[in-house]
C-alpha cells in the first residue's frame, strides 16, 4: 500500500472515530422523541394526543432550533479564558430570552390569538397547546447550557462522552415517561416534566465531566473576542434554525385544513421524527468541519458520501421490511389510522439523508470561514418554497401527507442549492 493510500485511510479511520459517536448522540436525541411519541400513542384518544402534542412541539421548535448552534459556536470559539466567559455570557443572555419569549407566547392574549389563527384551533385545543408551552418554557433554558458545554467537549473531541451524556439524557427521559403513564399522570406533565429534567440531569454531569476532562487549546485563540462577533456568527446560524424548525408548522398549517388533518399530522410527526434520526446523523457533519477544518476536502467528501450511502441504506432496509410496521405498531403503538400514512412518509423520506449531507457539507465549510449569511438565505427561501408548494398544493386539492412529506424534501433541496452559490461564491478563499 502506498504511502498516500495509507495516509488517507489513517484519515478516514481518525474521522470515523470521532463521528461514530457524535452519530450515536443524535440518534439518542431523536430517540427520546420517539420515546415520546410512543408514550402519547398509549394514552386515550392518542390521535387527539399526539396531533396537540405535534403542534405544541413545532411552535416551541421555533424558539429552541436559534439553540441549535450553539455546539458550534463554542466548540469555535471558545478558545481563550476570555472567549469562554464572553461565549458563555452570551449563551446565557440568549437563552433567557428565548425562554421569556415562549412564556409570553403562551399566556399573553396576542400570544394566544396568534397561534389560533395560524393553525385555526378551537379554545379546547389552544388551552392544551398553550399550556405544553408554558411547562416547555424553561426548558430552553437548560438546553443553552447543556449545548455550549456539548461544544467545548467536542472542541477537545471527547465524543465518547458526549455520546455518554446523551445515552444518559435518553434513559432518564424512559424512566420519568414510563414513570409518569403508570402513575397516571396527564400527558402534559408527562411529556413535559420528562424533558426538563432529563435535561437538568444531562447539564449538571456535563458539568462534572467538563471539569474534569476537558482541557483549553494549547494555543490559545480569539483572545480579543467580541460581542460584535459573536453576533455576527450567530444571528445567521439562528436564522437557519429558525428556518429549520418553521418547517413543520408551515406544512401543518396548511395540512391543518385538509379533511383528516388530526390523522395526517399525527402521521407527520410520526414520520418525520422517525426520518430525523437519520437527518441527526447527517447533522453531525457540522461538528465535523469546525473541529478538522478544511485541509483535504477529497477525503472528507469521500468518508461523507460513505456515511450517506450507509445511512440511505439502513433507511431503505427498515422502511422496505416488514420491520418498519413491526417497530411502528408494536413498540411505538401506532394505531393502524396513522401506521399506513407514516409509513409511506418514512419511504419518501429515504432521499433526506443524501440532501442533508449535501447541504452540510457547504455549511460547514461556511461556518469555519465564517461567512454564514447563505446559510440564514438559503433557510429563509427553503420555507418560502415550502409555502409556496403547499399553498399551491392546496388549491389544487392535493395537499395529502404524501405530497407533504415531498414539499419538505423540496424546501431542503432549495436551501441545498443557495449555500451551494453562496459557497462557490467565495472562490478559492
Amino acid at each position: 500500500m502506498s504511502l498516500a493510500a495509507t495516509t488517507e485511510t489513517q484519515r478516514l479511520r481518525s474521522y470515523w472515530a470521532f463521528y461514530w459517536p457524535l452519530t450515536i448522540t443524535g440518534l439518542a436525541l431523536i430517540l427520546a422523541i420517539q420515546l415520546q411519541n410512543a408514550t402519547l400513542a398509549r394514552f386515550p384518544d392518542a390521535v387527539v394526543e399526539l396531533a396537540v402534542f405535534a403542534l405544541a412541539q413545532s411552535t416551541f421548535a421555533l424558539f429552541s432550533a436559534m439553540l441549535n448552534f450553539t455546539p458550534q459556536l463554542s466548540n469555535l470559539f471558545s478558545r481563550s479564558p476570555l472567549a469562554h466567559r464572553r461565549c458563555y455570557r452570551f449563551v446565557t443572555a440568549i437563552s433567557i430570552v428565548l425562554t421569556s419569549a415562549v412564556a409570553l407566547l403562551a399566556i399573553t392574549t396576542p400570544g394566544q390569538w396568534l397561534i389560533r389563527s395560524v393553525y385555526e384551533l378551537d379554545d379546547e385545543l389552544l388551552s392544551r397547546v398553550c399550556q405544553y408551552l408554558v411547562y416547555l418554557a424553561p426548558v430552553l433554558l437548560v438546553n443553552g447550557q447543556r449545548f455550549y458545554i456539548n461544544g467545548l467537549l467536542v472542541q477537545a473531541r471527547l465524543t465518547g462522552w458526549v455520546t455518554s451524556l446523551n445515552v444518559l439524557f435518553l434513559a432518564t427521559t424512559l424512566i420519568l415517561l414510563v414513570l409518569g403513564f403508570i402513575s397516571g399522570i396527564g400527558a402534559i406533565y408527562t411529556l413535559c416534566g420528562a424533558q426538563f429534567f432529563a435535561a437538568v440531569v444531562h447539564w449538571l454531569v456535563g458539568i462534572a465531566i467538563q471539569r474534569k476532562r476537558y482541557q483549553p487549546p494549547a494555543s490559545p485563540e480569539h483572545e480579543q473576542l467580541s460581542y460584535q462577533e459573536l453576533t455576527a456568527f450567530f444571528l445567521p446560524v439562528t436564522t437557519t434554525g429558525l428556518m429549520f424548525a418553521l418547517s413543520r408548522p408551515v406544512l401543518y398549517a396548511f395540512v391543518a385544513r385538509t379533511p383528516d388533518a388530526l390523522v395526517s399530522i399525527a402521521a407527520l410527526r410520526i414520520g418525520f421524527d422517525f426520518s430525523m434520526m437519520f437527518q441527526q446523523a447527517a447533522n453531525q457533519f457540522r461538528n465535523f468541519f469546525v473541529t478538522f477544518g478544511l485541509e483535504d476536502l477529497a477525503t472528507k467528501k469521500r468518508f461523507m458520501w460513505l456515511v450517506g450511502g450507509l445511512l440511505t441504506l439502513l433507511m431503505a432496509l427498515f422502511v422496505l421490511t416488514p420491520l418498519s410496521r413491526a417497530t411502528l405498531s408494536a413498540l411505538l403503538g401506532v394505531g393502524p389510522q396513522v401506521l399506513e400514512r407514516a409509513v409511506d412518509i418514512i419511504t419518501i423520506m429515504c432521499a433526506l439523508p443524501a440532501i442533508i449531507i449535501w447541504r452540510n457539507y457547504y455549511h460547514g465549510v461556511l461556518m469555519v470561514k465564517r461567512r454564514t449569511n447563505s446559510m440564514a438565505l438559503g433557510g429563509i427561501l427553503r420555507v418560502a418554497g415550502i409555502a409556496l408548494a403547499a399553498q399551491l398544493a392546496f388549491l389544487a386539492g392535493g395537499l395529502t401527507h404524501v405530497s407533504a412529506a415531498f414539499i419538505l424534501l423540496l424546501g431542503f433541496l432549495i436551501e441545498t442549492l443557495v449555500v451551494a452559490i453562496g459557497r462557490h461564491s467565495l472562490g478559492s478563499e
